[in-house]
């Protein structure tokens, strides 16, 4: 199996620049993935943020199994983290968001209310791995007349400050990965949920990663798509891929078959799933 590692210095100068402007916001937004809800968690994140306010946002939610996705939140609020989950498809309002965010800083607020202090917009900084739907999010919350907010520090080509309304400003920063993937598991799954480039892989050990997924928990899934009987299920991995190669007329081309597959799974085809299984009560990691 090929090793997937990816940290280009962009992403290294993106990791200064949170780190030197972190300061100025009140609340980290941090967009995860609803599919891999703890495999795109970005270690440099929590270490970053330090002790700032910090709401988790699952994006992508109309992709993922929606028990997991409930799970997941369940599981990160009972660990007194702040999180909700989010559907790509669905326009989510400036005044839903900053609702949430003013809960969360309701005793700051109330603080700096008591002291006299005018009221100013809440300050936020957007995170997530690339491909998270922060765009996305971004798009919904920031008109298309929204001016950067130019006399704010922390501006730069690569991050930039953005006007939701008067009550909330995002700091934008790029997708960041992390210098080193603490598993080959988590860079796969990141690979087949499309947070890394497609050339940084190979694509069948991402197949058959997502294959022996499939197979465990989408098996009807596995079997309506690609046409296959009960008994092909039985076959290891490589067989597996082999007999869909096949399938979908592809004669002996695995690797074409290898991209046919993750693409389905990123589109749906194959339902929505979740590859990060939500911890049990009393379990502090997912299996």
């Amino acid at each position: 199996m090929s090793i997937i590692q990816w940290f280009p210095g962009h992403m290294a100068k993106a990791i200064r620049q949170m780190e030197e402007n972190v300061h100025l916001v009140d609340i980290v937004f941090e967009l995860v993935d609803a599919r891999i809800p703890a495999s795109s968690r970005n270690p440099e994140v929590a270490r970053i943020a330090k002790n700032k306010p910090h709401l988790i946002i699952l994006t992508k939610k109309d992709l993922a199994d929606p028990q997991q996705t409930a799970a997941w939140l369940n599981y990160y609020r009972a660990q007194g983290q702040s999180a909700f989950a989010i559907d790509s498809r669905a326009n989510v309002t400036p005044k839903q968001i900053t609702k949430i965010a003013m809960a969360i800083l309701s005793d700051k607020l109330a603080a700096e209310q008591a002291k006299g202090l005018k009221e100013r917009p809440i300050r936020a900084m957007t995170v997530g791995v690339p491909n998270v739907g922060k765009s996305t999010l971004l798009n919904h919350l920031v008109n298309r007349k929204a001016a950067q907010v130019g006399d704010t520090p922390g501006v730069t080509k690569s991050q930039q400050w953005l006007r939701s309304n008067k009550h909330l400003e995002l700091l934008d920063t790029p997708g960041i990965l992390w210098p080193k993937f603490k598993d080959q598991e988590t860079a796969q799954k990141l690979a087949v949920t499309g947070a890394i480039k497609e050339k940084l892989y190979a694509k069948d050990d991402v197949a058959l990663f997502a294959l022996n997924f499939f197979r465990k928990y989408h098996r009807a899934a596995l079997i309506d798509r690609y046409h296959l009987a009960e008994a092909d299920l039985d076959l290891n991995d490589v067989d597996l891929l082999l007999k869909i190669t096949e399938k979908v007329g592809m004669r002996d081309d695995y690797l074409r078959a290898s991209e046919r597959l993750i693409l389905d799974a990123r589109h749906k085809k194959l339902g929505g799933f979740t590859l990060d299984r939500a911890p049990e009560a009393g379990d502090g990691d997912n299996d």
